[in-house]
């Protein structure tokens, strides 16, 4: 089934209202429109199954209404259990769904091996918290007291902000918190995606798209964060991700359990 939102038409549309009112989530007449009643119970069935409540219907969502099986680990050694117990906070289902998105990015791009995974892994715990590609909120990092949400941002040439607005359109968002016009401009291009990502930001909580935005920008500060798993300087290596130590405790927990836990090397399918 290929990712449904709000405008949606067609067979899956009507197959998908039927699921949702099976579980007790009215989306109206089973019509193939998506329209906004169809999207309000999807909300509603992601926020009870532990789902970021999007109202896009991807690979985790149709998973949990029983439309999609969630696919096996593309690397076996890498499983849903271990993954678990390294994000202990994040829904299963989102794991189950998500896990061989981000695993198939990092064999793509030839990031597999243990540290890398393990890199990865923490990086969503840090980022994310339920293994699933999320917006930014509003925070004192992004938003001065009294001003407009994410106007911290605004403006800002390290992140390439040059129209106003750009501060909220290019929050952060996906797998690694993806931020800034340049980011979204660079790491668009180099998925294979265009301007797509400029031109509608959302895209970058698509899962499959977060998590090759994931890989590409470990991929590209891979040299340093080698360096810095290699001396045992994880703080450096989050701070190659984050920017700071945001997040650096969750990173840490996932990465110190994970390394006990994840055989080297790994081997993919």
């Amino acid at each position: 089934m290929d990712t449904l939102r709000l405008g949606s038409t067609g067979a899956d549309v009507t197959t998908l209202q039927k699921a949702l009112a099976a579980k007790g989530f009215d989306p109206g007449a089973a019509d193939g429109v998506f329209g906004a009643g169809t999207e309000q119970a999807v909300k509603a069935f992601q926020a009870s199954a532990g789902l970021v409540a999007d109202g896009v219907v991807g690979s985790g969502t149709a998973a949990a209404l029983g439309l999609a099986e969630p696919t096996d680990s593309p690397i076996p050694a890498v499983t849903v259990d271990i993954v678990s117990r390294m994000c202990p906070g994040a829904p299963l289902a989102n794991i189950q769904t998500h896990l061989p998105l981000v695993l198939e990015s990092l064999i793509g791009t030839q990031l597999a091996d243990r540290f890398m995974v393990l890199m990865a892994i923490g990086t969503i715990r840090a980022e994310t918290g339920s293994f699933a590609p999320i917006s930014e909120g509003v925070s004192h990092y992004n938003t001065a007291p009294g001003g407009p949400d994410f106007g911290l941002y605004e403006g800002l040439q390290r992140l390439g902000n040059n129209q106003p607005g750009d501060g909220a359109r290019f929050k952060g968002r996906g797998f690694v918190q993806l931020t800034g016009r340049y980011n979204y401009t660079k790491y668009s291009a180099a998925i294979g995606r265009g301007d797509q990502l400029v031109q509608n930001p959302e895209l970058a909580n698509d899962p499959t798209i977060a998590a090759d935005l994931l890989a590409d920008f470990l991929k590209d500060h891979e040299t340093q964060i080698r360096a810095s798993l290699a001396a045992g300087d994880l703080a450096e290596a989050r701070k190659l991700v984050n920017g700071g130590s945001n997040g650096l405790a969750d990173f840490e927990a996932a990465y110190n359990l994970g390394n006990t836990l994840l055989p080297n090397p790994l081997t993919a399918v």
